[in-house]
This record gives C-alpha cells, sequence and structure tokens, in this order.
C-alpha cells in the first residue's frame, strides 16, 4: 500500500499546546505539517508508537543568546535537548551585527562581559562574512541546524554602528542618530528580524567593566527604535528594565515601556526576575502595573518570567566561585587546574584565601558567589527548588564553622571539579510559590533561557524538562496541570513573538513535535564540555525521556540522543496562523 504520510505518531497522550485537556490520538505528518489528529486511517513511511508517552509541540523560548553559537555550530544545545524546537536570538540589545570591522572587537568584549562568552571563542569562531544586519541574517539562513533560530535586532549595536565613540560611551543621541537607528532597524526587521531588543540594566556590562551603550538610553531612543519596527510592518519590542538597581521606582522605570507601547502601539516583553533580598517589592509592583496597563486595552506589555530559580554555578574549573576576586585566588587563577588544586590543597594557601576580602568585582555576576544562604551542592539530579536547611549557610552553622569554609571543601571534591548552586535570583530563600503569580496571569510569558551564554556561569536553557518534571509530576504542594506547563511553553509563547504557524498540534501547523515518557523523565547535572572553537568550555545539561523529537516533520533526536539530521532554519518575521481544518 502507498504511504499516505511522513510519519504517524500512534496512540500518544497529546497534549496540543492551546491549554485542551490531554486526549489519546494520533498525528500525522507529511511535509513538515501536521496533516491529521485522533484516529488516523492509513499508513506512513514511518510509525512512531507513543503508547503511555505524552505528545506535544515542541517547545519555544523567547530568550536565548545564540547569536554566535548558530555559526560556530549546527546544534542549540542544551536547549534542543529539551525539546525546544524554536529559540529567539538578539535579546538584551547585544549581538554582532550590524557591524563595521573596527568595532568587532568592542562587540566581541560586549558580549563576553554581558553574556560570559569567551573571547578567544569568538575571535575563532565568528566568520565575520557580514557587516549589515540583512547580510548576518543571510549568513544565518544558510547554514543548516538542528532546530529554528529567529533574531531580535540588538540595540547596542545599532547604537555604535551609527554614533561611533559617542555611542559607546553612551552620550546622548542627536536627532538625526535617532533617525538613523530608526533606519536601521527597519532595515533589519524588512530583513526578518522579529522586533527590537535593549538592555536597561547596571548588571550588564562589558568584560573591561564598562557598562554596554543601550545602558542609559532615555525613552525617545527607545521610541525612535521601536517606530523603526512599525515602520517595518511591526514586531515586538524586549527590554531588560533596570529594576530598581539604580533608584528608579517600578512606576518611573514601567512609565518608559507604557510610553513606548502607547507611542508605537507594538507588543513588548521584558524580563522580571523577582530579587531575593533587595526591592523584593518591585517585581509584584511592576507585575501589577503590567496588569493595570493591559487591562485598558491597546499594546500589550508581557512580563517574561523563569520557571526556577535563576542560577549561577560556582567551581573552580568555571568562571566564578566565592574566592573568584580574593587576591590571594587570583594569584593562582592562572595556574592548570591539576596545579592550582595542589595549591589550593596547602593549608597555608587556604588559610590565606578565606581570610582575604574580596576585590570589587569587575563584572557584577561573579560578585553573586558568596551567597551562603542560598548556595546549595549541585546534586545528581540537581534540586532546583531546594530546602533551605541544605544550603551551605545552614549546613556551616550545623557543623560550626564558617559557610566560606564549607563552599571551599566543597569545590576540592572531585580533584577540583566541585560544583556549587548559588540560586540568586527569583527565589524567595524557600519555595517558588511566588511563580503562580506569573503563571496565573495571561500576559506574562514563560522564558529566559539564555542558552548560547554565560558558558561558564548558568546553565538555565534546560527549564521545559524541569517544568514537566518537577511542576507536574515531581512537586509537593500545588501542581501545574500537564495542559497548563504545555501551553506556557508552546503556544503562548509561539502567539506574543509573532510565530503563529507552530506550537499547537492541529491539522495545518508546524510539525515540531516531542515524544516523551513523562514518568521517566529526568533532568541531569550539568557537565562542562569542551567543544567550543578555539578550545573554549561550557555548560552543558542532558536530560533521559525524550523518545523522539520532531522538527519540520525530520526526527532530530530518538531517545535523547542527536540523529544528525538538519531541519532548523531560520524564521524570517512573523508566521501566519495556518488555515485550520478538521482533524482526521
Amino acid at each position: 500500500m502507498t504511504a499516505q504520510f511522513d510519519i504517524i505518531i500512534r496512540g500518544g497522550l497529546v497534549v496540543d499546546g492551546t491549554g485542551a485537556e490531554p486526549q489519546l490520538a494520533d498525528v500525522a505528518i507529511s511535509d513538515g505539517v501536521i496533516q491529521a489528529v485522533g484516529k488516523v486511517e492509513g499508513v506512513a513511511r514511518e510509525e512512531i508508537d507513543a503508547a503511555g508517552l505524552l505528545v506535544t509541540p515542541g517547545f519555544i523560548d523567547l530568550h536565548t543568546h545564540y547569536d554566535g553559537q548558530a555559526i560556530w555550530s549546527q546544534r542549540m544545545n542544551p536547549s534542543s535537548s529539551h525539546g525546544v524546537s524554536t529559540v529567539i536570538l538578539g535579546n538584551c540589545g547585544v549581538g554582532f551585527a550590524p557591524c563595521r570591522p573596527g568595532d568587532r572587537d568592542l562587540l566581541c568584549a560586549t558580549m563576553e562581559g554581558v553574556e560570559d562568552i569567551p573571547g578567544v571563542v569568538m575571535k575563532e569562531g565568528l566568520t565575520w562574512d557580514w557587516e549589515s544586519f540583512p547580510e548576518y541574517l543571510d549568513v544565518l539562513a544558510a547554514k543548516p541546524r538542528d532546530i529554528d533560530i529567529g533574531v531580535f535586532a540588538p540595540h547596542s549595536p545599532v547604537r555604535v554602528n551609527v554614533m561611533g565613540a559617542r555611542g559607546v560611551n553612551r552620550e546622548a543621541a542627536t536627532d538625526r542618530d535617532l533617525a538613523q537607528m530608526s533606519d536601521l532597524i527597519r532595515e533589519a526587521v524588512e530583513a526578518g528580524a522579529l522586533g527590537f531588543a535593549t538592555s536597561r540594566t547596571a548588571v550588564d556590562r562589558r568584560s573591561d567593566g564598562e557598562l554596554i551603550p543601550s545602558f542609559n538610553a532615555g525613552e525617545p531612543e527607545i521610541i525612535a527604535a521601536a517606530q523603526g519596527v512599525k515602520a517595518a510592518g511591526g514586531g515586538i519590542v524586549q527590554m531588560i528594565p533596570e529594576l530598581g538597581m539604580t533608584g528608579l521606582t517600578p512606576a518611573e522605570e514601567f512609565s518608559l515601556m507604557r510610553g513606548v507601547s502607547q507611542a508605537t502601539g507594538l507588543p513588548i516583553t521584558f524580563t522580571m526576575v523577582p530579587a531575593r533580598n533587595r526591592n523584593r517589592d518591585f517585581w509584584t509592583e511592576l507585575l501589577r502595573l503590567s496588569q493595570e496597563h493591559n487591562r485598558l486595552g491597546g499594546a500589550l506589555i508581557h512580563p517574561q518570567y523563569f520557571p526556577r530559580p535563576v542560577g549561577m554555578l560556582a567551581s573552580f574549573e568555571l568562571t566564578s566561585n566565592p574566592f573568584v576576586n580574593t587576591p590571594a585566588y587570583k594569584a593562582l587563577a592562572h595556574l592548570p587546574l591539576a596545579e592550582r588544586v595542589v595549591e589550593l590543597r596547602k593549608p597555608e594557601v587556604r588559610a590565606r584565601i578565606l581570610a582575604d576580602d574580596p576585590d570589587e568585582a569587575l563584572l557584577p555576576l561573579t560578585a553573586m558567589t558568596r551567597q551562603y544562604d542560598v548556595m546549595f551542592e549541585l546534586a545528581e539530579p540537581p534540586c532546583y527548588e531546594p530546602d533551605p536547611a541544605s544550603s551551605i549557610a545552614a549546613r556551616a552553622e550545623r557543623e560550626g564553622r564558617p559557610a566560606a569554609e564549607v563552599a571551599y571543601d566543597l569545590l576540592l571534591e572531585n580533584d577540583g571539579r566541585g560544583m556549587l548552586f548559588v540560586a540568586f535570583g527569583n527565589y524567595p530563600g524557600d519555595t517558588l510559590d511566588h511563580l503562580f503569580a506569573f503563571f496565573d496571569d495571561p500576559n506574562s510569558v514563560m522564558g529566559l533561557g539564555d542558552g548560547g551564554a554565560h558558558y561558564g556561569l548558568i546553565c538555565d536553557s534546560s527549564y521545559p524538562t524541569f517544568v514537566l518534571a518537577h511542576w507536574t509530576r515531581d512537586r509537593k504542594g500545588r501542581q501545574l496541570s500537564l495542559a497548563q506547563a504545555v501551553r506556557a511553553m508552546t503556544s503562548h509563547p509561539a502567539g506574543i513573538i509573532g510565530l503563529k504557524d507552530r506550537g499547537v498540534i492541529a491539522p495545518g501547523y508546524k510539525a515540531d513535535i516531542n515524544v516523551i515518557d513523562h514518568a521517566r523523565l529526568t533532568l541531569h547535572a550539568p557537565r562542562i564540555v569542551d567543544d567550543l572553537p578555539g578550545g573554549g568550555r561550557r555548560l552543558d545539561q542532558s536530560a533521559t525521556g525524550y523518545r523522539w523529537m520532531l522538527v519540520s516533520g525530520k526526527v532530530i533526536a530518538r531517545d535523547d540522543q542527536p540523529t544528525g539530521v538538519l531541519p532548523g532554519r531560520l524564521v524570517r518575521g512573523a508566521q501566519a496562523a495556518p488555515a485550520m481544518s478538521t482533524a482526521t
């Protein structure tokens, strides 16, 4: 009998991404598109037995930094190891285009400082066969990869391209500057950018410690950039607000986002990371202001949240640890790990480092690895909603010794490869119950995986596995339903970013599909791999339980292992929803 379909997924529990209750069904696929859902008669060239398994749309992460990795690699992992089929690049207003040859070092220093991508990796891995943003998109489009990518036009490169040294030094833009920036962003969106991204937070700094070019750009500049998006047909504005670090109130910070929304009619999504100690009420007020704005109608503002603690990994082998800024440790930091560990084990060296006060951190993130009350030993599998009684501070109190000493000894385990998890953001210090404020808000959107960035600090792009394993299965107390969790990672972010051709299992939609053994789904601890250009190392994280992963109807992974098939492509611009047909 002639095959009627390319693939039929048989008898799985389909969680279709719309929020509807799961139901047993078959899913038929041809030509990269879902053809039928329900009881499918007929045959296919390949059949997947999904009995006892979940069938979900591919997940969508709106906040990643694969801008460089998409140039030097065909795999967008860790994201593509966790059911993610579409990632968005260019967030935080940093990136590599537009870029004149003379500005390459500056953009690399910005990316190195903000996103912890080693300079040597970018020097070896970036081909620089572009100057304009459309040329950069053409380079991305020419390279096959495992999953789809979309791109924002980033603020800092555009500012530097227009203003040169004045832009680097964060001088105020003239009317002519604003017009030129608007034109460049219009050009980028016409070429396929999904919108415009910027950052105003003091945490984001270049590798030399200087603030990034977009830091203090005011409302007129953000509006001018957004007008460029609007002139090209529309898109979304992504922002990291200042979040109160320089004394701004929530109302003052939100007024800028409201002003941009009202002036342009464009939707906005902004990073929301609840602080642990300082400004604990800042995020609740920003959420309230967003909800109030959205109730009034007009362009929506979408707080973008992360579904577990924003966690930094500390190790003698990684970018940071509690002692990285102390003079005594810095004197040893140049040594290879094995030689450094020999020195670190010496009692006199240990005593000197533990007694040292740290110097001022060049990069703010590295100063956060001394928060012992939210520091935990990294387990296998890792725990991302830890018991406060297991913190390094609590452990030290029970043992009657300083927390720094406990951390030091744990880091020396496994020949100096011990690793600690620091829940420096989005973790009040007890539970994650505060996240239901976002889960229950119809306009807040899940994201912030940060894949492709923080190679030696953070490994958060595994969050879809955590959501399915923890929030819908293992968590004690209130949980998420499968329908709610899957919608939050599929059709909801797809609709907000304008990619309405995916994120739903229904006829006509793009066949990005995961077949998951939910009962066995396990998130493993991050590990260090040496697979970057120039011999660079990075954090990677794997999972067990993804039986099949499909992108555009092609199997990119089977039993948690990549197949080598590369159907992923650059998505240029918003994509319309398909014309719906009735499931077979």
